[in-house]
């Protein structure tokens, strides 16, 4: 029998799920900004969207779950290429939120037998 392991440099396992989303902050000229997205990338400490709007690495986010109505603060880590659909922007939560996303998602140590 086999075994498989999966091994990430991730913090926590990466799932492509499409989830309604509102980002909302300050773009990258200072002013507010609310915009309606939807996720490429969930994990436990984060995810990745695109956004209209022009925003900055470190900026400061509140990221809402349109599902759940749950928010959460959040922080811009990553800024892809422009595309026709917007900027791809990663963010990762500045707590803890495993449960924000309406998943569960396994152990750190987790490994499939």
């Amino acid at each position: 029998m086999s075994r498989v392991h999966i091994r990430t440099e991730r913090r926590s396992l990466r799932l492509w799920i499409s989830t309604p989303v509102r980002a909302s902050g300050k773009n990258a000229d200072g002013k507010d900004f609310s915009e309606e997205t939807e996720t490429i990338v969930v994990n436990a400490h984060g995810g990745l969207f695109c956004l209209r709007q022009s925003v900055k690495i470190r900026a400061d986010i509140v990221l809402t779950n349109l599902v759940t109505k749950e928010e959460q603060v959040c922080r811009v880590v990553t800024l892809g290429d422009p595309s026709d659909r917007g900027v791809r922007v990663g963010i990762e939560f500045l707590s803890p939120s495993p449960g924000f996303w309406g998943v569960e998602f396994p152990p750190d140590n987790w490994h499939a037998d």
